[in-house]
């Protein structure tokens, strides 16, 4: 396939790279079949106890020298790295498509995300500010600043095998630190591809070896990192039952953890909302990247009014949705990302049929041309409550509940009331009902919206989340702050030594 060769990527790849350098590694062999079609795409040769060494040693290398480029020149190298995703929107926009199976528009979408964070980051390197406050002691300054951390830790998801990345590693550049990446070993050419990509702006610019890192590999390259003292901040992007892990292995040793994690989002549809407009934002919710964001729309949380209006129309809706190859961009749908993906759809299935869900659109798995990978399902939409166990989890699926409320209290209760909290909406013309959902009385998630849907964050405002969600923020606002270390600094200009709090040590 041209993409592949326009990206570098052969039949067998290196896994382990210090920035410019591929480092050879007596690592497991890791294939990557696509789910599109079940066809191998290639071969990753994983890193080993040494070969990952070498990535941190080098990385330590690189954080002394980088420290000190100032920040709009790193700026400047990240600007580059951004027209260099420019040149390569198409062949890496396909490459996310077929070897993690979401439509090619969103794959596009998701190489756009990453040239976006680069335009975001660019600014931020000439706004790295820090506060000026008054002293109560005569004749002195007191300021704080922000300093660099070190090294970067990123672990990321399969679901968005490039953007992710790029939210954490562009900041953290131009804040003066180097990163390390793991990739998901379901999708380690993406990794490899958006390495070489930035190989070239690298060499371009003599950035010192070590500043961005890839070591690919399973579980195991991810606990290595996680329990690494020379690694004082990871950022990880998976399943809340890894981030618990993660959060322990860094807690222990007091690193700093930016967690992203599971999501079980919905969206409240009020008697006044714009169903036109609720109908299309819950159908892209559910359904998008086939059910599996961390921001998918899980529950539809229905006025009593307006629920069997809406249920009927959904129902129209889901029969108009086109299933198969993502590539192709007259289907909305494509595959799960793999048969183990599949088997979690299926099981969560009859465990919603089991506490007496109602399936209006049916499941299952498609067969027959076109879906010879095992990995293509049907997105279906039960009628279910609030109470039953499988609503409280997060499938990563496109199976959407819906649940029925009468008052906009108990439709934010039920909101609120799953472990989870990334993201949220309403779809109400009511401003009274708006501004009691994003009231300090309302959603509970670190994102809520009114009138669009859970899905489709902008780089500009801080992603993330609260309770089992991990609390951690990513790409816009102050997310910068958490990949640098604060300071606070007093100067003395006086000819003597005054204490504060009014103290006094004479001799």
């Amino acid at each position: 396939m041209d993409f592949l060769k326009a990206l570098g990527i052969e039949q067998t790849n290196k896994g382990i790279s210090t920035g410019t350098q591929w480092i050879n590694s007596s690592g497991a062999t890791i294939d990557s079949f696509s789910p599109v079609d079940g066809k191998k795409i290639g071969s990753v040769i994983a890193a080993d106890t040494e070969s990952y060494e070498t990535v941190i040693r080098k990385a330590e290398e690189a954080f002394k020298a980088w420290r000190l480029v100032p920040a709009p020149k790193r700026g400047e190298i990240v600007r580059q790295v951004g027209e260099a995703l420019r040149q390569y929107k198409e062949p890496l926009g396909k490459l996310v498509s077929y070897e993690m199976g979401k439509s090619l528009q969103e794959g596009y979408g998701e190489v756009q995300e990453m040239i976006d964070i680069c335009d975001f980051a660019v600014g931020l390197s000439r706004q790295l500010h820090g506060l000026t406050m008054h002293s109560e002691r005569p004749a002195h300054r007191m300021y704080e600043q922000y300093h660099p951390l070190g090294i970067v830790g990123i672990i990321s998801a399969f679901n968005f095998p490039v953007a992710v990345w790029s939210w954490n590693s562009m900041l953290a550049w131009v804040c003066g630190d180097v990163c390390v990446w793991k990739p998901s070993e379901k999708v380690p050419l993406c990794g490899i591809a958006c390495q070489n990509i930035i190989s070239d702006v690298f060499k371009r610019n003599n950035v010192p070896e070590g500043v961005s890192g890839l070591v690919i590999g399973g579980r195991e390259v991810g606990e290595w990192m996680a329990a690494d003292t020379r690694i004082p901040l990871i950022s990880a992007t998976g399943s809340t039952r890894m981030g618990k892990a993660v959060g322990a292995v860094v807690g222990e040793r007091l690193g700093r953890s930016l967690l992203e994690l599971g999501g079980n989002n919905a969206i409240i549809i009020s008697k006044e909302a714009d169903l036109n407009i609720a109908i299309l934002g819950s159908l892209f919710g559910a359904v998008g990247t086939a059910g599996q964001r961390c921001t998918t729309t899980r529950r539809l949380i229905i006025h009593e009014d307006v629920y069997d209006t809406v249920k009927s129309k959904l129902i129209s809706a889901y029969k108009q949705l086109r299933i198969g190859d993502p590539l192709d961009q007259k289907n909305h749908v494509g595959p799960l990302i793999d048969k183990d993906a599949v088997n979690m759809y299926l099981d969560s299935i009859e465990k919603c049929k089991a506490e007496g869900g109602n399936f209006i659109v049916e499941g299952g798995v498609l067969s027959g041309d076109g879906y010879e990978s095992g990995c293509y399902v049907k997105p279906c939409i039960a009628e279910a409550k609030p109470g039953y166990k499988i609503v409280q989890h997060e499938t990563f699926a496109p199976i959407l509940y819906l649940l029925k409320y009468k008052t906009i209290e108990e439709a934010i209760a039920i909101q609120n009331e799953v472990p989870q909290g990334l993201s949220s909406s309403i779809m109400t013309l009511n401003m009274r009902e708006a501004e009691q959902f994003l009231s300090h009385a309302g959603s509970d998630c670190g994102i809520a919206n009114v009138n669009i849907g859970t899905s489709g964050a902008e780089i500009g405002g801080a992603f993330g989340g609260e309770k089992e969600t991990g609390g951690g923020r990513e790409s816009g606002s102050d997310a910068w702050k958490a990949y640098m270390r604060r300071q606070t600094n007093t100067i003395n200009y006086s000819t003597s030594l005054p204490l504060a709090q009014g103290i006094k040590f004479d001799i």
